[in-house]
């Protein structure tokens, strides 16, 4: 049997409740040793897109383990619960909702899958709305020990698993029409264009430009870091996750402007 691998944890539970803990404790009794890294518990309540936007920002920078997701709004009804084996090698473990779909794309595509509603490995008795204590957990802490993915649960063909179908930025009449991903804590808005998809824009390091966005407009600057603009001033710039975001050097920009998550952005060059 190999050596145990690392178990990573994202989810909706937050930390006031003893959800994680109890998560953590299921693994390590499981899987005595094994190394936790919890990724967040802080995705907002039920939002399985902003979930599993998160994981696949966070996936290429996780070792080769096993990868918990649990945004489950669904627990308790008929959707799977799945266990994921990736082209490189990652195991990804949560409900087959689209959460763990994107994460499942950059990991090279999902190459073999199980339902684990049943499987032999679980806790029972299983609570309806407490899957991942149950479910999840256990399973994952099998599979880190080094339980075949096959005898975690029954196959399903990975074409039948859940989709998560997100927005796509264009160009139109010189502007580039985008969407917001994701809004952070310090309400930034991250965008579903990268650097080398705005070539031939005009969107270059130095450009002034125009945000539209929700019928308003307002000025910016593309450049490298929030210092490159004064207190105040909006700004286009790469974030760490390689796409481009808009914000506010020390302000919000998502408030200012009511940004909300899908909604569209017309950046043009002046």
């Amino acid at each position: 049997r190999r050596r145990a691998l690392i178990v990573t944890l994202l989810s909706d539970y937050g930390t006031e409740d003893e959800f994680v803990g109890v998560c953590h404790g299921v693994i390590r009794t499981i899987c005595p040793g094994v190394e936790i890294v919890d990724v967040t518990h802080g995705i907002p309540r039920h939002q399985v897109r902003h979930g599993a936007i998160v994981l696949r920002n966070a996936i290429p920078y996780l070792p080769t383990g096993v990868h918990v997701a649990v945004v489950d709004p669904q627990g308790g009804t008929e959707r799977r619960a799945v266990a994921v084996r990736c082209e490189d090698g990652q195991l990804l473990v949560g409900p087959d909702n689209g959460l763990l779909w994107p994460a499942a794309e950059r990991c090279g595509g999902p190459v073999e899958a199980v339902d684990i509603v049943r499987s032999p490995h679980r806790l029972e008795p299983v609570s309806p709305t407490f899957h991942g204590r149950d479910i999840f957990a256990p399973v994952a802490a099998r599979l880190a020990q080094g339980a075949e993915l096959g005898d975690a649960g029954e196959e399903v063909d990975v074409d039948e698993l859940v989709r998560l179908e997100l927005p796509v930025a264009r160009v139109e009449d010189g502007a580039v029409i985008a969407h917001v991903l994701l809004i952070d804590g310090f309400g930034n808005a991250s965008l579903d264009i990268t650097h080398e998809e705005v070539a031939g824009t005009g969107l270059t390091l130095g450009r002034q430009l125009e945000v539209v966005a929700r019928g308003e407009r307002r000025a910016a600057i593309r450049v490298q870091t929030f210092a490159d603009v004064a207190v105040g001033e909006t700004l286009l710039y790469e974030n760490p996750q390689g796409t481009l975001a808009l914000a506010m050097n020390r302000g919000e920009l998502a408030v200012e402007m009511d940004l909300t998550e899908d909604a569209e952005v017309r950046l043009e060059p002046r």
